[in-house]
C-alpha cells in the first residue's frame, strides 16, 4: 500500500476518466474540440468533481502550456477586492504563451465578499478576449446575477453509488487491500455521493487493519451503525421507548457518537423507509417535522441527548 493521500493519486487527468457526469463531461469536450470555451460556473455539494472536472478540462484545452497560462486561487483564503485588483488583474494583463486564452480557476468563490465579486465582474468583462474564467462554488445563489449571467452553469449532482463503488473497487484493487463487500456498501452510505469523502474513508481504514471491514470504517468515520439506529427507530414507532431509549444512550454514551450525526442517521433511516414504501406517507411528513425540530434546537445549544430521547418519545 503506498503513502500519500489517494484523493489526489487517483485523481482523474483527463475529461474522460470523470467519474459520475457524463452529461456534463459531454458539454466540455466540445470545448476541447472547438479550442476555446465562454466563462464556466460550476456548482454543487463537496466532493462531486468541480475541482477535477476544472483541472482536466484546463489540460485538455491548453495543452502542454497549460501550467503558464493557469491560475488557480482558493478565494476561501483570498476572499478580498484586493486580491481580484492585484492577483487577478496582474494575470489577466499577461499574453497568453502558446494559446489563444488563459484560464483562471476561482475555487469556493461564493465566499467572496460582495464587493470582490464586483470587481471580479469588471475584470470578466474587460479581459474577455484574452482570459476564460472558470468559477467554482456550493452555492451559486450566493454569487450575483451580473457573475451568473456570463457564466455557463454547469450543476454537480452528486455521484450516485454504483460509481463510487466502482471507483472505491478500483482503488482497492490497485492497492492491493482486501476489503469487505458490507464495507464497500457502508463507505458509500456514509459518503452520500461525495468521492473524496468516499476515498479518504477507504484509505483511513486500510491503514487500520489488513482488511477493510465495517468494524474499522465505524471507527474511522465515528458514526452509528445503520442497523443499530434502524432499530432503535423501531422500538421507537412501535411503542417500546425505553427499549428505544437504552439502544440511543449505547450509542452516544459508549460509542460516543454526537448528536447532530445522530439526528442526521434517524434522518436517513426515516428517509429510507419511504423510498423502501415500508412507511406511510403521512408519517413520514410527522416525523421530518419532528427530527427537524430536534435538529434545530440541537444546533441552537440544547443538550442533545435529552432533545433526542423526547424525539424518540414523539416517535410513539
Amino acid at each position: 500500500m503506498s503513502s500519500g493521500p489517494w484523493v489526489e493519486k487517483y485523481r482523474p487527468q483527463k475529461l474522460e476518466e470523470i467519474v459520475g457526469q457524463q452529461h456534463i463531461v459531454k458539454r466540455l469536450e466540445k470545448y476541447v474540440l472547438q479550442e476555446s470555451m465562454p466563462n464556466l460556473m460550476f456548482t454543487g455539494s463537496a466532493g462531486v468533481g468541480k475541482t477535477t472536472t476544472s483541472l482536466a478540462l484546463v489540460k485538455s484545452i491548453l495543452g502542454e502550456n497549460w501550467r503558464a497560462n493557469f491560475l488557480e486561487l482558493n478565494a476561501s483564503d483570498a476572499r478580498g477586492i484586493d486580491t481580484v485588483r492585484n492577483q487577478i488583474k496582474d494575470f489577466c494583463r499577461l499574453k497568453p504563451v502558446g494559446t489563444p486564452f488563459r484560464i483562471i480557476f476561482l475555487d469556493e468563490v461564493d465566499n467572496m465578499t460582495k464587493d470582490a465579486q464586483h470587481a471580479l465582474r469588471r475584470e470578466m468583462e474587460m479581459y474577455s478576449k484574452t482570459t476564460s474564467f472558470i468559477l467554482s462554488c456550493n452555492y451559486s445563489s450566493k454569487i450575483i446575477d451580473p457573475i451568473q449571467s456570463r457564466c455557463a452553469i454547469f450543476r454537480f449532482a452528486p455521484i450516485k453509488g454504483q460509481d463510487v463503488v466502482n471507483r472505491l473497487i478500483y482503488i482497492a484493487d490497485s492497492e492491493h487491500i482486501k476489503y469487505e463487500e458490507s464495507a464497500i456498501d457502508s463507505i458509500v452510505y456514509f459518503a452520500e455521493g461525495d468521492m473524496r469523502k468516499a476515498i479518504n474513508i477507504l484509505q483511513a481504514s486500510a491503514s487500520m487493519d489488513e482488511e477493510v471491514n465495517d468494524e474499522n470504517i465505524y471507527d474511522v468515520i465515528s458514526k452509528a451503525k445503520p442497523q443499530d439506529i434502524s432499530k432503535m427507530v423501531t422500538k421507537a414507532i412501535s411503542g417500546d421507548f425505553i427499549g428505544a431509549r437504552e439502544l440511543l444512550r449505547e450509542v452516544m454514551v459508549l460509542q460516543g457518537i454526537s448528536g447532530e450525526d445522530m439526528v442526521n442517521q434517524i434522518y436517513q433511516d426515516v428517509t429510507k423507509r419511504i423510498m423502501d414504501e415500508t412507511m406511510s406517507g403521512d408519517v413520514y411528513m410527522e416525523l421530518i417535522g419532528l427530527i427537524a425540530e430536534t435538529d434545530f434546537r440541537i444546533r441552537e445549544g440544547s443538550n442533545p441527548r435529552i432533545q433526542l430521547e423526547a424525539l424518540l418519545a414523539q416517535f410513539l
